[in-house]
């Protein structure tokens, strides 16, 4: 074989500089960014665009001043060299500019800074994406750290940071840490996250949304702006359709400032779940937001795979929610779901509210064996709801009321029984709200 390639009479050289190129080829599987190995680019992007699918990419320590875009299966990864072991993708010096279009609104622009799309595989990690310089000069296009798009993978041990628009822009619905999509159209999104660091964001840390999207969100430290003017933050939110479990995360301070408690259009959230069914939130430490752990049911935001926009089923199990602000510890504006096992401190309004606000909501819920410690109401019991159980098991210490029909305890100003609209993702421009279903 190797004579029929080579020819009957090839040079000895010429043998050995073929293996010489064969063996080039399989190293090329493994690329480094920067000078710490060989062979190497000295883009990410370029040595992006050389790896062979499947293979490796290892980026050197330094920043990088790039957006980057990966439409193969491959592994990105940070690695040391000597003793630094930081690597940071940051906004080119010219700003970042859109490079597509969001699944559930395709005239609405987003600018990600690294964007993995149409894969089935990409693993990202030990690196920091940071948002800082991004020289976006309106509310559009969205600004994403890391944006899944109809692709599947693992994000873990990475950083995302500073997903903030400039001064003036701070009331945009933009700016999101992790961003993961499938399924208005096409395509699934199956991305475990693990692992990561998600702060200082304008809009939400973690999002997964859409009918083929699937997020594990599994030991992610979130943390939001602190109290601030600007959009109203959610710290995970999985949405329209959307499936998959948010597990052992530390999420705190998701605090919108100007809101009080007769304006319930615009509260900032811990873990949200909007129009998404049988999620699993369980053993997470939720502390400093406004509401703590929230299911939503939206009519108005029906897909293929949840066509009645149902928050339904979801079971909240053995969390901790600390210090909320303004309103409920766990919301639960949809029916059938488990609370279960939860530990609450320091509730403004309740420790569980059974939400009968969002339509046909609030009912069938099975309430066991939580504590709450110091709320207006241990049990918030919305008018018309029915089925639920909530009698087995659950302890109360220091609440006004252990149990409170309506959906606002006694001091709360009667407009806070309005309909629940928590500030989702938004796609539309400024304002800390809107009324359609993803925001």
């Amino acid at each position: 074989m190797i004579q029929s390639k080579l020819g009957r009479f090839a040079a000895p050289g010429t043998l050995l500089f073929a293996l010489s190129i064969g063996c080039q080829t399989l190293a090329a599987a493994t690329i480094y960014v920067g000078t710490c190995g060989t062979p190497n680019q000295p883009t990410i992007q370029k040595a992006v665009t050389a790896s062979v699918a499947g293979g490796t990419v290892l980026i050197c320590p330094g920043t990088y001043p790039e957006q980057v875009t990966i439409t193969k299966n491959l592994t990105v990864t940070g690695v040391q060299s000597g003793n630094a072991d930081s690597v940071v993708i940051t906004s080119p010096a010219t700003g970042v500019v859109s490079n597509t279009t969001d699944l559930y609104s395709t005239t609405s622009p987003v600018a990600a800074q690294v964007l993995v799309q149409n894969a089935a595989s990409v693993t990202l990690s030990n690196i920091t994406v940071d948002g800082s310089g991004n020289g976006i000069a309106g509310c559009a296009p969205d600004l994403r750290g890391i944006y899944y798009q109809n692709a599947s993978g693992t994000i873990t041990s990475v950083v995302t940071r500073n997903q903030v628009l400039a001064a003036g822009l701070t009331g945009c619905q933009a700016g999101q840490g992790i961003f993961v999509q499938s399924g208005y159209s096409k395509g699934t999104a199956v991305v475990n996250i693990q692992g990561n660091s998600v702060h200082t964001f304008q809009k939400n840390g973690i999002t997964a949304d859409g009918p083929g999207a699937i997020a594990t969100v599994l030991n992610n430290y979130i943390s939001g702006q602190g109290s601030t003017t600007g959009a109203a933050e959610n710290g995970v939110q999985i949405s329209d359709g959307a499936g998959g479990s948010v597990v052992g995360n530390v999420v705190i301070d998701e605090i919108w400032a100007p809101d009080t408690s007769s304006d319930t259009g615009d509260a900032a959230a811990g873990i949200l779940i909007y129009a998404s069914e049988n999620i699993l939130i369980q053993g997470n430490t939720v502390g400093s937001t406004q509401f703590g752990i929230v299911t939503v049911s939206d009519a108005g935001s029906g897909t293929v795979r949840n066509p009645l926009g149902l928050g339904d089923h979801t079971t909240i199990l053995a969390n901790q929610v600390l210090n909320t602000l303004i309103f409920d510890a766990v919301d639960v504006c949809s029916n059938n779901n488990t609370v279960e096992g939860n530990v609450i401190f320091n509730a403004t309004e309740s420790g569980i509210h059974l939400d009968s606000t969002c339509g046909t909501t609030g009912n069938s819920n099975t309430v066991t064996l939580n504590t709450v410690t110091e709320a207006c109401a241990g049990i918030l019991v919305g008018p018309g709801t029915k089925s639920n159980v909530v009698a087995v098991g659950n302890v109360f210490h220091d609440v006004v009321n252990q149990t409170f029909a309506s959906n606002a305890c006694p001091a709360t100003p009667a407009a806070a029984t309005a309909a629940l609209t928590i500030a989702p993702i938004n796609r539309t421009g400024t304002g800390s709200a809107r009324p359609s279903p993803v925001q």
